[in-house]
Protein backbone atom coordinates (compact mmCIF):
# COMPACT_ATOMS: atom_id res chain seq x y z
CA UNK A 1 0.00 0.00 0.00
CA UNK A 2 2.84 2.37 0.83
CA UNK A 3 4.46 1.88 -2.60
CA UNK A 4 1.26 3.06 -4.28
CA UNK A 5 1.37 6.37 -2.42
CA UNK A 6 5.11 6.87 -3.02
CA UNK A 7 4.93 6.17 -6.77
CA UNK A 8 3.03 9.36 -7.69
CA UNK A 9 5.28 11.34 -5.38
CA UNK A 10 8.39 9.79 -6.92
CA UNK A 11 7.07 10.48 -10.43
CA UNK A 12 6.27 14.09 -9.53
CA UNK A 13 9.75 14.55 -8.09
CA UNK A 14 11.34 13.10 -11.23
CA UNK A 15 9.38 15.58 -13.39
CA UNK A 16 10.45 18.43 -11.13
CA UNK A 17 14.07 17.28 -11.35
CA UNK A 18 13.94 17.37 -15.17
CA UNK A 19 12.31 20.80 -15.11
CA UNK A 20 14.86 22.10 -12.60
CA UNK A 21 17.73 21.43 -15.01
CA UNK A 22 16.15 23.92 -17.38
CA UNK A 23 14.74 26.53 -15.07
CA UNK A 24 15.87 26.30 -11.42
CA UNK A 25 17.75 29.61 -11.69
CA UNK A 26 15.17 31.70 -13.53
CA UNK A 27 13.28 32.97 -10.46
CA UNK A 28 16.56 33.96 -8.80
CA UNK A 29 17.86 35.68 -11.91
CA UNK A 30 14.60 37.60 -12.43
CA UNK A 31 14.33 38.64 -8.78
CA UNK A 32 17.94 39.76 -8.49
CA UNK A 33 17.98 41.49 -11.88
CA UNK A 34 14.92 43.53 -10.93
CA UNK A 35 16.24 44.51 -7.51
CA UNK A 36 19.73 45.49 -8.60
CA UNK A 37 18.68 47.20 -11.84
CA UNK A 38 16.19 49.29 -9.88
CA UNK A 39 19.02 50.35 -7.54
CA UNK A 40 21.24 51.17 -10.51
CA UNK A 41 18.51 53.33 -12.05
CA UNK A 42 18.11 55.21 -8.77
CA UNK A 43 21.83 55.99 -8.87
CA UNK A 44 21.61 56.94 -12.58
CA UNK A 45 18.87 59.48 -11.86
CA UNK A 46 20.05 60.52 -8.41
CA UNK A 47 22.76 62.51 -6.72
CA UNK A 48 25.97 60.92 -5.46
CA UNK A 49 25.43 60.40 -1.72
CA UNK A 50 28.54 58.24 -1.32
CA UNK A 51 30.45 61.32 -0.06
CA UNK A 52 28.54 61.11 3.25
CA UNK A 53 29.33 57.42 3.84
CA UNK A 54 32.62 56.93 2.01
CA UNK A 55 34.53 56.67 5.28
CA UNK A 56 32.57 53.46 6.00
CA UNK A 57 33.65 51.75 2.79
CA UNK A 58 35.87 48.69 3.36
CA UNK A 59 39.36 48.42 1.91
CA UNK A 60 40.19 48.76 -0.98
CA UNK A 61 37.06 50.72 -1.95
CA UNK A 62 37.82 53.42 0.61
CA UNK A 63 41.02 54.15 -1.35
CA UNK A 64 39.09 55.39 -4.40
CA UNK A 65 37.11 58.58 -4.69
CA UNK A 66 33.43 58.57 -3.79
CA UNK A 67 32.66 59.58 -7.38
CA UNK A 68 34.56 56.62 -8.79
CA UNK A 69 32.87 54.21 -6.37
CA UNK A 70 29.49 55.71 -7.29
CA UNK A 71 30.14 55.12 -10.99
CA UNK A 72 31.41 51.56 -10.46
CA UNK A 73 28.44 50.72 -8.25
CA UNK A 74 25.94 52.27 -10.66
CA UNK A 75 27.33 50.52 -13.73
CA UNK A 76 27.62 47.19 -11.92
CA UNK A 77 23.97 47.54 -10.87
CA UNK A 78 22.93 48.34 -14.46
CA UNK A 79 25.04 45.88 -16.47
CA UNK A 80 25.19 42.81 -14.19
CA UNK A 81 21.37 42.56 -13.95
CA UNK A 82 21.09 42.60 -17.73
CA UNK A 83 23.63 39.77 -17.85
CA UNK A 84 21.57 37.89 -15.25
CA UNK A 85 18.43 38.29 -17.36
CA UNK A 86 20.21 36.78 -20.32
CA UNK A 87 22.03 34.21 -18.25
CA UNK A 88 25.28 35.41 -19.81
CA UNK A 89 28.38 35.38 -17.64
CA UNK A 90 26.08 34.54 -14.76
CA UNK A 91 28.82 33.62 -12.30
CA UNK A 92 30.83 36.76 -13.01
CA UNK A 93 27.76 39.02 -12.91
CA UNK A 94 26.63 37.43 -9.64
CA UNK A 95 30.10 37.75 -8.12
CA UNK A 96 30.17 41.45 -9.05
CA UNK A 97 26.81 41.94 -7.33
CA UNK A 98 28.11 40.07 -4.26
CA UNK A 99 30.95 42.60 -4.02
CA UNK A 100 28.52 45.53 -4.42
CA UNK A 101 26.29 44.04 -1.72
CA UNK A 102 29.11 43.38 0.75
CA UNK A 103 30.32 46.97 0.35
CA UNK A 104 26.74 48.21 0.83
CA UNK A 105 26.35 46.15 4.00
CA UNK A 106 29.63 47.49 5.40
CA UNK A 107 29.02 51.11 4.42
CA UNK A 108 25.27 51.52 4.90
CA UNK A 109 23.46 48.59 6.49
CA UNK A 110 25.75 47.32 9.26
CA UNK A 111 25.14 48.84 12.70
CA UNK A 112 27.56 51.63 13.54
CA UNK A 113 28.01 50.30 17.06
CA UNK A 114 27.10 47.06 18.75
CA UNK A 115 28.55 45.31 21.75
CA UNK A 116 26.51 42.10 22.01
CA UNK A 117 25.14 39.57 19.56
CA UNK A 118 21.69 40.59 20.74
CA UNK A 119 22.30 44.16 19.61
CA UNK A 120 23.71 42.91 16.31
CA UNK A 121 20.65 40.69 15.82
CA UNK A 122 18.43 43.77 16.11
CA UNK A 123 19.97 44.94 12.84
CA UNK A 124 18.45 41.95 11.06
CA UNK A 125 15.52 44.08 9.92
CA UNK A 126 14.34 46.02 6.90
CA UNK A 127 14.20 49.41 8.63
CA UNK A 128 16.98 50.96 10.67
CA UNK A 129 16.02 51.78 14.24
CA UNK A 130 19.59 52.54 15.28
CA UNK A 131 20.84 48.97 14.95
CA UNK A 132 21.49 48.75 11.19
CA UNK A 133 19.29 47.09 8.60
CA UNK A 134 21.19 44.31 6.90
CA UNK A 135 18.31 41.84 6.40
CA UNK A 136 17.53 42.66 2.77
CA UNK A 137 21.13 42.75 1.53
CA UNK A 138 21.75 39.47 3.35
CA UNK A 139 18.78 37.97 1.47
CA UNK A 140 20.39 39.19 -1.77
CA UNK A 141 23.68 37.52 -0.84
CA UNK A 142 21.93 34.23 -0.10
CA UNK A 143 20.06 34.44 -3.43
CA UNK A 144 23.28 35.24 -5.33
CA UNK A 145 25.22 32.36 -3.81
CA UNK A 146 23.68 29.54 -5.94
CA UNK A 147 24.29 31.58 -9.09
CA UNK A 148 27.93 32.15 -8.16
CA UNK A 149 28.46 28.49 -7.31
CA UNK A 150 26.46 26.82 -10.07
CA UNK A 151 25.98 29.44 -12.78
CA UNK A 152 22.87 29.57 -14.91
CA UNK A 153 20.76 26.61 -15.93
CA UNK A 154 20.11 25.31 -19.43
CA UNK A 155 17.63 28.07 -20.30
CA UNK A 156 20.29 30.76 -20.57
CA UNK A 157 22.95 32.01 -22.95
CA UNK A 158 25.52 30.31 -20.72
CA UNK A 159 23.58 27.04 -21.15
CA UNK A 160 23.50 27.45 -24.92
CA UNK A 161 27.22 28.18 -25.01
CA UNK A 162 27.92 25.03 -22.98
CA UNK A 163 25.99 22.96 -25.54
CA UNK A 164 27.59 24.59 -28.59
CA UNK A 165 29.98 22.32 -30.50
CA UNK A 166 33.63 23.13 -29.90
CA UNK A 167 36.07 23.28 -32.79
CA UNK A 168 38.63 20.48 -32.82
CA UNK A 169 42.17 21.57 -31.83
Amino acid sequence: MQSLTLNPLKTACQHLDRLAGWSWDIPLRLFLAWEFFESGLEKWHGENWFEQIHGNFPFPFDQFSAGFDWQVSMWAELIAPLLLLLGLGTRLASAALVVVTVVAIAAVHWPAQWSTLGELAQGYSITDHGFGNYKLPLIYLVALLPLVLKGAGKLSVDGLLRKAPRPAP
